[in-house]
């Protein structure tokens, strides 16, 4: 599967001393530094499923690997950066049968606008961007593998469904640090069968589901006609193309359980590496009305209808931005409006010839950024700077073209 186009002059270098990232480890429950190899930053972010356009929500969460991307460039660490889509699960084929529709072309008509939005939000492109379809070999394949060695179950009532058996992880829970009635309610909430019958534990997660009368399947070899389970998918691509090891494994909040908990244990349990990643991030969620963005809200505000309506999606990038990146947080007409306020006094202030210094603008950025991704803080560090700029302060020649360069290399934006 195709990625989309970098942005333009998103790779320039920038002069100074760079600061190392340090971020949140929800496992830790901590701020740590991250300390990629010297073989390069190895990240694995989940994507989207494609039933329905990419909502705010989802731009947020790219928004804040895509800092962390370019916090490690500006480093000069090299970044393995992989993405999945999944083209086939339970929500696209629902949604495509309630309409009438095919449920490949839904998958790659909504995955075409979901680049488009990538591109237009400036957001450094994966250089594997990979699909669940075209991953099923693979899965099948480790799937079998766990089956063989003892640590996977098929049920006994004839579907061929595959589960994973957690007390064959003995560290299960140690990512998401929820007790067992917490774990439950959100397995129930989130995608997982609890209740199902001839499971070994309820919150056994599903490997591989068996061949359904009008669902999609295929070959998984002594497992039979089927498809993957969610959580497994993200283990076996994620290792694949990076290694037995992560250095970031990101998503939103809502996938610490049981999606990222799941694939790290099956991941660990595959390879005997532990931990699957060092650091896993979550972003917050994004909402509106006093309630979470989601499809079965119906509550959604879409990049792309944004963007249609003309809205500069700088100033989107912006909004996303002006909070930290782990808070659940509104989207309003005000937040918009302030960000496009923003955008332009950066953009009156770029103009002009002379400036506060633009190196203590950059090492200010940096260490902002450092902390976390403290884009809170960075932003009005360069507010400040422009105006003081606007107000005629500084005499560096130099400064408006590198700030200019910092909000792009470093944040994304494009003045």
């Amino acid at each position: 599967m195709d990625s989309w186009s970098p942005p333009a002059q998103a790779g320039t270098p920038l002069p100074g001393q760079p600061v190392p990232l340090a971020l949140y480890d929800s496992a830790r429950r901590g701020v740590f530094p991250t300390n990629p190899p010297a073989s390069g930053a190895r990240m694995y972010v989940c994507g989207i499923t494609p039933y329905d356009a990419a909502h705010l929500g989802h731009a947020a969460t790219m928004i804040t690997f895509d800092l962390v991307y370019r916090m490690w460039r500006d480093s000069g660490h090299e970044v393995h950066y992989v993405q999945n889509v999944t083209d086939v699960d339970d929500p696209l084929l629902e949604r495509a049968e309630r309409d009438g529709e095919d449920w490949k072309v839904l998958a790659m008509r909504e995955t075409a606008l979901f680049r488009e939005d990538m591109e237009a939000l400036r957001i450094l492109p994966p250089q594997h961007y990979i699909g669940a379809v075209e991953s099923i070999p693979a899965i099948a394949a480790k799937v079998t593998e766990l089956m063989d060695r003892g640590v996977a179950y098929r049920l006994a009532d004839g579907t061929n469904d595959v589960y994973f058996d957690i007390s064959q992880a003995p560290s299960f829970g140690y990512e998401s640090n929820l007790d067992r009635e917490e774990m439950l309610a959100l397995f129930a909430e989130r995608g997982g069968d609890p209740n199902r019958d001839g499971k070994r534990d309820a919150l056994d997660p599903l490997l591989w589901r068996g061949i359904r009368p009008d669902e999609p399947a295929w070959d998984g070899g002594a497992l039979g006609p089927g498809r993957p389970g969610w959580h497994i998918e993200c283990t076996v691509i994620a290792q694949g193309l990076l290694g037995d090891t992560l250095d970031v494994q990101g998503g939103g909040n809502d996938l610490l359980f049981p999606h990222h908990e799941c694939s790290a244990a099956h991941g660990e349990v595959l390879t005997g590496a532990a931990p699957f990643s060092a650091h896993y991030v979550h972003a917050g969620m994004i909402g509106l009305n006093g309630e979470k963005m989601s499809k079965s809200r119906g509550n959604l505000v879409f990049a792309s209808r944004l963007r249609a309506d003309g809205v500069d999606p700088m100033a989107v990038r912006l909004a996303l931005m002006a909070e930290h990146y782990r808070a659940d947080r509104p989207w309003t007409d005000d937040l918009l409006k302030t960000a496009e306020e923003r955008l332009a006094r950066w953009r009156a202030a770029a103009q002009a010839a002379y400036g506060p210094s633009g190196q203590e603008l950059l090492s200010g950025v940096r260490e902002r950024l450092a902390d976390d991704l403290d884009t809170t803080s960075a932003l009005i560090a360069v507010d400040r700077w422009a105006d003081e700029t606007l107000s005629g302060r500084g005499d560096d020649s130099a400064a408006p073209a590198l700030m200019v360069s910092l909000v792009d290399s470093l944040l994304g934006v494009k003045l």
